[in-house]
């Protein structure tokens, strides 16, 4: 009775906030034999969870290279790639042939074998996915490195991962060349050059004679058999707590979340294929190494033979540029570049005129932000999700119709949420409209932590749930929000600081004895990260510890919510830091 009355009031309430031209399905859906809110009775009676309200999906068995190209005969000769800055272009069958040509000597120049890793340590750029999917295609692990890490950060990610090739730009040659020299490691660098005639290192091997077609069987590749199940991608995050951590991602992880976005089950997919003359475009600001935009901006779309107009960073005259030269149509954000659109008084009809779609992820946004959003870009429907690294990353996403922008929907196809009350080491579902920890299950959830068996079975339960350390709740429609961090984990503009790293680095300064740090609120960045410090030297000053983590940090993780010296950092009976005391002080003070 209880399940039944559920799913009538549900019925209702979801067909009112439908479109009438999404209400056939809508239907459809709300009679299938998948129910959106049932007790898992194979568990225990008392543990409820949220089935995606969407249809099953039937994933193949394929690499992540066999979908992107499954079919891109279709639009071989539309444009694949455009550089948003210097309008270097290629097509579908030139980036084919280039992933193959690369593939093969990545074989045979480099003697790499299967399930070997390979860096990529670019920016947004045309040579992103050549070298990605010649990675895959080859039979390799991917890991994605950010190309502003120091020669620390880098090191410290080539050493974990064990990568025997890093790609990166001809103008970090000083950065990549210390940070394979601190890994004391035979890793051999490859330079992409932005300009035929910037010069290019010694040390390094030219990234264009490797994906030249010239001279080379591009059937000579040699092949594996390769398993969905394998390790594909190693992208790093911080996960709930501590240092980063390598993320086994597999082939099935990644082509299962890439359908699940581009699936039009209801929910509105935002890209559709390039059949005849129809071509979606997207700006792609969101960075490729990181998941957000490896998954969602990069291989979903390509797999639908988008045209992808890369950004190697956000400024907002070439972003904006961007928006009015390729008439985009589909756009993935982030709050602050939402934020910024939003108050933008440059911003005008001609840059928003073609946007259909406006997809907000990485961080919460405040439904007032994306009313105030769509008053400049009327004619686009926004949507809003939820994911994580560990999760591919999408784990939750509004549909179609739904005006509610404080939630950020429901499960993706073949997905699961609940909420389980913190502290419950049952990790028993709860209610709607009870807080507690996010946790949330399905075909896209990672495989485990590269080299930390401890850390995988702390975050993946027995039965395949994934903590995700973050606080929420669902309502009575079964909308999901995140109103809360359970994890300590601080999101600056999107981009994950683990205090942890912040912490080793200032305990390691000679005249600093303890410290911890906090995340506190930014407008538009989100939060900032901020010291407390316990100096051992009382002549050190604010500007010498900012200084001292900057020279070892990339920018986003610098010190720019402020340090403060204390006499002592409050921790428990067990020694773990008690950030809500400092968070408490630091709002006490403002």
């Amino acid at each position: 009775m209880f399940r039944r009355a559920l799913k009538n009031i549900l019925r209702k309430e979801l067909l009112d906030k439908c479109q009438s031209d999404q209400k056939i399905f809508a239907r459809t859906i709300l009679t299938s034999q998948r129910t959106f809110y049932k007790p898992n009775l194979a568990d225990s009676e008392n543990d409820i969870f949220v089935y995606s309200p969407l249809p099953s999906i039937n994933y193949p068995d394929i690499s992540i290279d066999q979908y992107v190209w499954n079919d891109f005969n279709k639009w071989t000769s539309k444009t694949a790639v455009v550089d948003g800055v210097t309008e270097r272009a290629i097509t579908y069958g030139q980036l084919r042939d280039r992933c193959r040509a690369l593939a093969i000597r990545l074989q045979s120049v480099f003697h790499l074998n299967h399930n070997d890793t390979i860096a990529v340590c670019l920016p947004n750029s045309i040579e992103f996915p050549i070298v990605a999917l010649a990675g895959l295609e080859a039979g390799f692990i991917v890991t994605t490195v950010n190309p502003i890490y120091t020669a620390d950060e880098i090191s410290r990610q080539l050493n974990d991962s064990g990568a025997k090739v890093i790609f990166g730009l001809a103008s970090m040659s000083n950065v990549l060349r210390q940070a394979v020299a601190m890994t004391k490691k035979p890793i051999r660098v490859v330079y992409c050059k932005e300009t035929e005639s910037e010069a290019l290192p010694v040390d390094g091997v030219n990234f264009n004679d490797l994906i030249s077609t010239e001279g080379i069987d591009l059937g000579s590749l040699k092949t594996f058999d390769i398993d969905a199940d394998d390790v594909a991608m190693l992208p790093y995050s911080s996960g709930t707590t501590g240092l980063s951590k390598g993320v086994k991602l597999s082939h099935k992880n990644i082509v299962s979340n890439s359908m699940q976005i581009n699936s039009d089950t209801g929910k509105g997919c935002l890209t559709y294929p390039a059949i005849g003359t129809h071509q979606d475009v997207l700006p792609c600001v969101l960075p490729f190494f990181h998941i957000y935009g490896l998954t969602c901006t990069l291989l979903s779309k390509l797999a639908h033979g988008c045209k992808l107009v890369t950004l190697p960073r956000f400024t907002p005259d070439t972003f904006l540029n961007v928006l009015e030269k390729h008439d985009s149509s589909v756009l993935y954000l982030v709050p602050p570049i939402i934020i910024f659109m939003s108050n933008c008084d440059k911003l005008q009809e001609k840059h928003t005129k073609s946007i259909k779609y406006v997809m907000s992820g990485a961080a919460p946004i405040g439904s007032l932000d994306a009313d105030r959003f769509n008053l400049k870009a009327p004619n686009a429907k926004f949507f809003q999700g939820y994911g994580l690294t560990e999760a591919a990353p999408v784990a939750l996403m509004s549909v179609l119709g739904s005006n509610n922008h404080a939630s950020v929907g429901f499960p993706t196809p073949d997905g699961e949420a609940k909420i389980v009350l913190v502290g419950d080491t049952e990790f028993r579902g709860v209610g709607p409209n009870v807080s507690g920890e996010l946790l949330v299950r399905g075909p896209q959830v990672m495989k485990g932590y590269h080299n930390n068996e401890k850390a995988t079975n702390e975050t993946i339960t027995a039965d395949g749930w994934l903590r995700t350390g973050d606080i929420g709740h669902y309502d009575e429609n079964f909308e999901f929000y995140i109103t809360d961090r359970l994890k300590e984990l601080i999101k600056v503009k999107g981009f994950q600081v683990p205090p942890a790293e912040l912490e080793e680095i200032l305990r390691n300064h000679p005249d600093i004895a303890d410290a911890a740090v906090i995340g506190i609120p930014h407008p538009t960045a989100g939060e900032l990260p901020r010291a407390y410090v316990v100096a051992k030297n009382k002549k050190l000053t604010e500007k010498d510890v900012k200084k001292f983590v900057s020279k070892k940090v990339a920018e986003y993780k610098r010190l720019e919510g402020g340090v403060e010296f204390v006499d002592v950092i409050p921790k428990n009976a067990t020694g773990k830091i008690l950030r809500r005391e400092l968070k408490d002080r630091y709002k006490s003070s403002t």
